[in-house]
């Protein structure tokens, strides 16, 4: 039984899903909207905003454990330049996820995540 345990695996080995996530939240950032399945943009929304939090900290500490999770240093750059000045005074919520329907081939649930402005 798995009660209380959070997290989907996705059919998934551990090191797989989390390259998935890194990957996914950097192109999050680089693009600002991503197209993906909802299950997945609901796993992704709060680790893209643990990334903007440690965006808008700012210092070195910050910088560098953003560098351990972003792939791309444009993107870490972008994230600490100007996603952080962006959403200086916001206190949280920086993602927003729209559900878009069934996809034809599968129907699996769509959805868009996207930062908001």
């Amino acid at each position: 039984m798995r009660h209380r345990r959070s997290g989907r695996k996705f059919g998934r080995s551990t090191a797989q899903r989390k390259a998935m996530f890194r990957m996914m939240v950097t192109d999050l950032l680089r693009h600002e909207v991503i197209r993906t399945t909802h299950a997945k943009s609901k796993e992704v929304a709060p680790l893209a905003e643990k990334m903007l939090t440690h965006a808008k900290g700012g210092d070195l500490h910050n910088r560098r454990q953003a560098a351990a999770f972003i792939t791309d240093k444009e993107v870490l750059s972008k994230a600490f330049d100007e996603l952080a000045d962006r959403y200086r005074d916001r206190e949280g919520g920086y993602t927003r996820i729209i559900k878009l329907g069934k996809r034809r081939g599968d129907s699996a649930e769509m959805a868009l995540i996207e930062l908001v402005e």
